[in-house]
């Protein structure tokens, strides 16, 4: 490991740099203080829990058990879907916080008064600005290959039971239009809970409100490939940020095929989309009537935003740093760690890494371990308890200067990692054509640095396996044409990692350099 010896010098001239400086802090500190000794200008620097333990792998947060979905459905999913999907769903959080955003249930949701809502003795609603009814226009969309999405302004009634949204136009002619869609931003999922939306015409009767509000909604569905991170966050937190963040949390959700572990997990982000309850629509017994109601989330693609398609220029740096917001994390000016704790001369740079449990997994992950050691860093790892606590994971995260793993759902913890952090993908052996999309574009998008290492077939189990001359080995090519369930069967499922560390030193030396 030769290349270490420069990553390991580096490293020591910043911290000799970083003694040479401590002492003349330290005089110049005796000075002032001999000043202001009672003044509190020193505040304690945070620094990450002393429950973060050094020198073990972190296990992989994205790795959940049963949430109860069909098993047939996950195998479809492998061998269907345009997306990866790692093995097992997300165990929920046990801990139903206190802050986690009230669920209602039933009737429940007209016993304490929502804000911006009218009781049903009201003289009608408040005026609402925000969008209004236009002639002659198609309230659905079905025409983007993801997602479908209807938009009512105006007049527009919830009918939870009935899974039903109904659009009462200004004015009624004889032709009704109704539509059946998804309301997920991944539409050719068939299991997705679906809505009608109907557009009332002139011989229907308005169904009468019991539940009036002055704000608006947005009725959509979980389920889905939820369980997965990569999944959650492409498919529902992403959406719902692009549909939901322009209402500035004045919006009410109601959720179709409710997951209330979900809600719980990600109790935080729901509290900065919406001040509002949320409402279980499959048991909603109330007819609701909004100003403006949006059916179905809107989606630019896989893990990604498109500013130039989105009405409010929203980019991957903004879902980013609202994600950080949700959880309390630092500032978007704070450095990251190595840099921003310059008190500290004995500092190394600081790295998770995610070793996966079930595929894909390091091999050699002791020799991982000393190799990254030997380079200077910090490896860090969370509590065995800490895939059930994203409280407490995220504030690890933060805590790190990069994050290390190979291809998998875990490494979407980079949404929690500040800005100029360092995500080191390690490609398993014949999905390099999917690596960047998955994660390398995100990352770059989102503000973060991406280290790319692409393993050879020495470093690969499948080698062993199925030797040179087989076409999983000498024409990845050839097993992509046959379909992605091929490309999930051989490259996917079955094949672990044994990291060369000496070839992978030279990507070593990029993130020292990129954390420098």
């Amino acid at each position: 490991m030769g290349s270490s010896k420069v990553a390991k010098s580096m490293v020591k001239q910043r911290i000799c740099r970083r003694r040479f400086g401590a002492l003349l802090s330290a005089a110049l500190v005796a000075a002032v203080l001999a000043v202001v000794v009672f003044s509190d200008l020193f505040a304690q620097d945070p620094s990450a829990s002393s429950q973060f333990n050094t020198l073990r792998p972190a296990r992989d947060a994205s790795e959940p058990t049963d949430t109860g979905g069909s098993p047939n459905k996950e195998d479809l999913a492998t061998s269907t879907s345009d997306q990866e999907l790692d093995a097992g769903n997300s165990e929920p959080n046990q801990a139903f916080q206190e802050t986690t955003p009230a669920v209602s249930e039933g009737g429940t949701a007209t016993s304490v008064p929502d804000q911006g809502e009218k009781g049903t003795g009201g003289s009608g609603l408040v005026q609402y600005t925000k969008c209004t009814p236009g002639t002659g226009t198609t309230i659905c969309d079905l025409s983007n290959q993801r997602y479908d999405i209807c938009e009512l302004c105006g007049d527009a009634r919830t009918i939870g039971h009935s899974s039903t949204v109904m659009y009462v136009p200004q004015s009624l002619t004889s032709n009704g239009e109704e539509w059946s869609i998804p309301a997920q931003s991944r539409k050719s999922l068939p299991w997705i809970k679906k809505v009608t939306v109907k557009s009332l015409n002139a011989s229907q009767l308005e169904p009468s409100c019991t539940s009036r509000h002055a704000i608006p909604a947005i009725v959509f569905a979980l389920g889905g490939f939820t369980g997965n991170i990569w999944h959650d966050i492409s498919d529902v937190l992403l959406p719902l940020f692009l549909t939901a963040h322009q209402f500035d949390r004045d919006v009410q959700l109601l959720i179709t095929n409710n997951q209330p572990w979900f809600i719980k997990k990600y109790s935080a982000v729901f509290q900065r989309i919406t001040k509002h309850k949320i409402i279980d629509f499959d048991t909603d017994n109330q007819i609701r009537c909004y100003p403006h109601v949006i059916v179905g989330l809107w989606s630019h693609r896989d893990f990604g935003i498109d500013p130039n398609v989105s009405p409010h220029n929203y980019t991957m740096m903004d879902f980013r740093l609202f994600v950080r917001e949700s959880y309390g994390l630092p500032a978007p000016e704070v450095d990251i760690p190595y840099r921003a704790d310059k008190d500290d001369p004995e500092r190394k740079p600081r790295i998770l890494l995610i070793d996966r449990g079930k595929t894909r997994r390091f091999m050699n992950a002791p020799d991982v371990l000393q190799g990254l050691d030997w380079f200077g860093f910090e490896v860090v790892k969370a509590d065995p308890r800490i895939d059930s606590n994203l409280d407490e994971f995220v504030r690890l995260v933060d805590s790190c200067d990069a994050i290390m793993g190979v291809h998998g759902a875990g490494l979407s913890n980079m949404v929690f990692l500040r800005s100029g952090a360092v995500l080191v993908h390690i490609v398993p052996y014949g999905i390099e054509f999917m690596a960047d999309g998955f994660y390398g574009a995100p990352a770059r998008n989102m503000g973060l640095r991406h280290v790319q290492y692409s393993i050879s077939p020495d470093e690969s189990t499948l080698l062993e396996k199925y030797g040179w001359n087989h076409t999983v080995i000498k024409d990845p090519e050839a097993i992509r044409n046959s379909g992605w369930e091929k490309v999930g069967e051989f490259y996917m499922s079955t094949q672990d990692i044994v990291l060369n560390m000496t070839r992978f030193g030279p990507s070593l030396l990029k993130v020292i350099e990129f954390i420098m």
